[in-house]
């Protein structure tokens, strides 16, 4: 019996539902955590109101996708680590199968006329998607001056003084613990299924997570191409420093494999994110598409699935080490003020994250060529107003009409402006 006075469900029925939880993810991070929420508290009455809250909170102080750490948190408290394993991937898995033959056929067919056609309307759509995500996060996060103050700071870090996205994430984090450094630990911390902290415990589950995350990466040190390293880095940094959601993320994404690394174009990154809203999973799968890109850019289709595996590992595995290692420790977590300052700092930083991110991928689809211009150590991204794209324009304006008046989900927008762009460009 559990705590909840009902039968533990048997590990085998739990597995179908994670299973049917990780097909029908799709919309984002709150469709999902509404849907688990659907499956496991009102309907299974497998976690209380409490533990599910309790979760969802802790997995929110975690970098990563939250809502794949909280289906992980969720499995852990039914059936152990094997739950939490299980549960992970299954949210995880359908999502990237369909990431990869996406990605495949994107290489294959993505420069035929219509292909590229299809995908003037699916950029058009991804500027609008990414706006509302900024003005959604922006009203449930800016309620002082201060995270005004740090969302305006972070703003100008990233787009004016082009400072790197960890840099802005770190500092913000820091300003927010300083700002509640007088405040006391809360002695009547929200009760809680979790196991208790062992310290021991803790070191030893760490280790081992790490030694799954970095050994396969540090053998590719032996390889004679230092590219499946570098993927492999490269997205095992964006892991660990990946706060505030999928959108955040990108921001550094793009500033780093466009502009610095030359792994993918502009368009081609608009592209990613337009294909990974279209799958069930988290949003973050968009990364398994970018290792596959550059993959096969690098050396044809075997090289893009390597990649892609690569880039999977790097980015995933890190979530179940901070969710086997830190999950004991869910209530004192949760009681530390300086703690959620932190996070809700890091939070307010990544409104101006996704501000940058929305006028970087404007730009890129409303324009043909947009450049940076230095003004001493200052910058601006700056277009060429005489290659300016009206078709695009047009499709994005319809496409907020579509989603801010009339309230059209992702799903229902995405193929609509894809089939638009389509019959507009082969007419033209």
């Amino acid at each position: 019996m559990s705590e909840r006075g009902q039968l533990a469900p048997d590990f085998f029925e739990a597995l179908k539902v994670w299973w049917r939880i990780g097909l029908l993810s799709f919309g984002g991070p709150a469709a999902q955590i509404a849907l688990m929420h659907r499956e496991l508290v009102d309907q299974r009455r497998w976690l209380s109101e409490r533990e599910f809250l309790d979760a969802l909170g802790f997995c929110m102080l975690l970098p990563g996708p939250e809502a794949m750490q909280l289906a992980t948190v969720a499995g852990r408290r039914l059936h152990d680590w094997q739950g939490g394993l299980v549960a992970g991937l299954l949210f995880l898995l359908p999502g990237a199968a369909l990431i990869l033959a996406l990605a495949t056929l994107y290489t294959a067919f993505g420069t035929l006329p219509v292909v590229s056609a299809l995908f003037v309307g699916i950029q058009a759509a991804v500027v609008v998607i990414v706006v509302q995500a900024f003005v959604r996060v922006a009203s449930r996060t800016l309620h002082d001056k201060p995270h005004w103050v740090i969302a305006g700071l972070a703003f100008a870090a990233l787009f004016v003084f082009d400072l790197p996205f960890p840099v802005v994430i770190i500092a913000a984090g820091i300003a927010g613990a300083m700002m509640h450094i007088d405040q006391a630990q809360d002695t009547n911390p929200p009760a809680s299924g979790a196991s208790q902290a062992s310290l021991a415990s803790t070191c030893l589950t760490a280790v081992f997570w790490l030694m799954i995350w970095w050994l396969p990466l540090l053998l590719l040190l032996r390889s004679n191409n230092p590219f499946w390293f570098e993927i492999g880095r490269f997205f095992s940094t964006l892991a660990t420093l990946s706060f505030g959601g999928a959108y955040a993320v990108l921001a550094w994404m793009v500033q780093d494999v466009v502009n610095t690394r030359g792994w993918l174009t502009g368009p081609e990154m608009m592209d990613a994110l337009g294909l990974a809203e279209t799958t069930p999973g988290p949003l973050i799968l968009v990364t398994e598409f970018v290792g596959f890109v550059a993959g096969h850019r690098h050396g044809g289709f075997l090289s893009g699935a390597a990649a892609a595996a690569i880039t999977l590992w790097a980015t995933f595995v890190p979530c179940f080490l901070w969710v086997f290692a830190g999950a004991p420790w869910l209530d004192r977590i949760s009681a530390n003020p300086r703690l959620r300052g932190a996070l809700s700092a890091i939070t307010a930083a990544v409104v101006g994250v996704m501000l940058n991110l929305s006028l970087w991928f404007a730009l890129h689809v409303f324009f043909g060529e947009v450049s940076r211009s230095a003004f001493g150590p200052a910058g601006a991204w700056l277009p060429d107003v005489s290659t300016v794209r009206p078709l695009s324009v047009l499709l994005s304006l319809v496409a907020g009409v579509l989603v801010f008046q009339f309230h059209w989900s992702l799903l229902r927008l995405l193929p609509v402006a894809a089939c638009a762009g389509a019959l507009v460009g082969l007419i033209a």
